[in-house]
């Protein structure tokens, strides 16, 4: 079974994210997608909205595949999350299961800095897609390294659709940056508003 992992703060989910995970299914074709929104990321403060918001808001993802899952496991486990450790829980949850990581080009480039990233890449094929237009070369040389340390790298190309959920929270970007699912919970809880 492929197992294609899509994890993030997702606060909130936008268009972006969007692209990006149908730009990851597209290649790798799995047979069963994972989102993961993150409980406390070691790289980023704690979120201010709600987990169970950010969770609803992340059914905005199910149209995609038709075996879809949005996972509150990294949520309730409390603390910071490491990508590793959930790698670990989807070995034990789905035996045997080949698994696919979807990072994005900003992730890629600091992959070595991630906690045991070679366990990473022993364990998972890294799903990489372009954030940014002009990327591509320094893309490229962080694949190469990786490669060279025993890693798998596919790349998805889709074509850039720059958004950033700091900018939606920022009130940078509108409403119409956001699936309507997400647009529908963000006017029902006031987020995002800039007063």
């Amino acid at each position: 079974m492929k197992l294609l992992l899509f994890g993030g703060t997702f606060d909130p989910p936008h268009n972006g994210h969007m692209r990006l995970l149908q730009s990851a299914i597209d290649a790798v074709q799995p047979d069963k997608v994972v989102v993961m929104p993150a409980g406390i990321p070691p790289h980023k403060a704690a979120s201010a909205t709600p987990a169970s918001l950010r969770l609803t808001m992340c059914q905005c993802f199910a149209p995609l595949h038709p075996n879809l899952t949005v996972s509150d496991w990294e949520i309730g486990r409390g603390g910071k999350n490491y990508t590793i450790d959930t790698v670990r829980m989807l070995e034990e949850r789905y035996p045997g299961a080949e698994i696919f990581l979807s990072v994005g080009s900003d992730m890629l480039t600091t992959f070595t800095q991630w906690r045991e990233w070679q366990s990473l890449l022993q364990k998972t094929t890294l799903v990489v897609q372009s954030r940014y237009s002009g990327d591509g070369a320094d893309l490229a040389a962080a694949a190469q390294k990786l490669e060279a340390a025993g890693g798998r790298v596919i790349f998805a190309h889709a074509p850039v659709l720059q958004a950033a959920s700091s900018d939606v929270r920022a009130g940078k970007l509108g409403m119409d940056a956001l699936p309507p699912l997400v647009q529908h919970i963000c006017k029902q809880y006031h987020l995002y508003e800039k007063s």
